[in-house]
């Protein structure tokens, strides 16, 4: 038998899932997962893990001038070495926000796939550094293991030319300027499992990641056709802590009043969204708490913004058939999913109230009433095994 671990780094974190490769080359459901947490320079790393025997956590002891994330992983891979039980382990598979115009499929990582990938970081700059350190520290922990990429951008790659097109000189585009969307590994993941469970998603599909990074994907026949995330993970929804959408006329208004390009770029990345506009949280969860009109606003806003950018994802397809809910807000947020449905009954949505309150991100779930023109579902996303299952149809392995 064989094994993939899939493992998404990001600043202070690194989520990681271990999946069993049976004899046809399918991934069957993670049988390990877990969190290291307290990456972040200063913190106290803890690995929290969860296998079929139940659950630990235990802090990862640094040695004097040793890098948080090179102990980690150097617990990590005992962990794994323990839980593998006669199996090998034949990847690790990285989930890459970034692969721009050269990586639409998986690849496996060598140091010139590195240096293609880190010319992207200011497209990225909240992901794709970490995700590339992540991989060096992968690849010293688990050195004799192929390093397999797996990109966010790939699943994009399907929409037409028009979609992917700024109105710029044509030179822009052929040097990577266009629209490329991102939370592509969680757009696989649910349009290849809704697929499963109904014609529908066959059809014309709109589809909502909704967490701290938010976007929209039109996909048809199972294929995004267009997303609101372009050029980098600013564009489109108004997010946890980031723009979203915005006129290019205020950025040369801030540039003109002195705002350097980091000033502006902490802006816009961090200090924007739910947490600028009501000055409370990123949280969604407490702002649903909070009394503050501010708080209110930020998420009154957040739903309009869903609202204006479906009807526009909706307008490309010519209609949609099926609408699917996944990511932190999308999968646990029920007043959320409530109020966006409302907006789009003129689409002939219809949710079924009582399913809506009892879905809760624990399963794949419809909440659409029956009368509804238009299904609504609730899927929970798994972006590891996405990146595990891409990885395992990239070696060609066989258990």
């Amino acid at each position: 038998m064989s094994d993939v671990l899939s493992v998404n780094i990001g600043s202070s974190s690194l989520k990681f899932a271990l999946y069993t490769v049976s004899g046809d080359a399918h991934v069957d459901r993670a049988h390990a997962s877990g969190l290291i947490e307290g990456l972040e320079p200063g913190g106290k790393p803890v690995l929290k893990l969860t296998s079929e025997t139940g659950s630990t956590q235990a802090p990862i002891v640094l040695v004097e001038g040793q890098r948080p994330m090179a102990a980690a992983l150097a617990q990590l891979r005992r962990a794994v070495d323990s839980l593998l039980a006669g199996c090998r382990l034949v990847a690790v598979a990285h989930r890459v926000v970034h692969g721009g115009i050269l990586y639409c499929e998986p690849v496996r990582v060598d140091e010139a796939v590195l240096a293609d990938l880190a010319r992207l970081n200011p497209l990225a700059p909240l992901h794709q550094p970490h995700n590339l350190a992540g991989i060096r520290a992968c690849m010293e922990a688990f050195p004799e293991t192929p390093q397999i990429a797996c990109f966010d951008t790939a699943f994009h790659s399907t929409a037409p030319e028009i979609e992917k097109h700024f109105a710029l000189p044509a030179s822009f585009y052929d040097e990577g300027v266009r629209r490329y969307g991102f939370h592509g590994l969680s757009y696989a993941f649910v349009a290849g499992r809704l697929a499963r469970l109904t014609k529908a998603a066959s059809g014309r599909l709109l589809m909502a990641h909704l967490g701290n990074g938010a976007s929209l994907c039109a996909a048809v026949g199972g294929k995004s056709v267009a997303t609101t995330m372009g050029f980098s993970a600013l564009d489109g929804l108004m997010m946890g802590s980031r723009s979203g959408a915005l006129d290019p006329g205020v950025l040369m208004y801030l540039m003109d009043q002195g705002w350097s390009s980091d000033r502006i770029s902490k802006l816009l990345y961090k200090e924007s969204g739910l947490l600028g506009v009501s000055g409370l949280s990123a949280d969604m969860r407490l702002l649903h708490q909070s009394d503050s009109p501010a708080a209110a606003f930020a998420i009154d806003l957040f739903i309009y913004r869903i609202r204006r950018e479906a009807g526009a994802l909706v307008a490309v397809m010519g209609g949609v058939d099926a609408i699917a809910f996944t990511g932190g807000i999308g999968e646990h947020d029920t007043a959320v999913r409530a109020r966006v449905c409302s907006d789009l009954a003129f689409l002939g949505v219809e949710l079924d109230a009582q399913a809506n309150a009892a879905a809760t991100g624990d399963g794949r779930v419809s909440v659409h009433a029956a009368g509804s023109a238009v299904e609504v579902w609730v899927l929970p996303t798994d972006e590891g095994r996405v990146a595990a299952e891409s990885a395992v149809a990239y070696l060609g392995v066989v258990a």
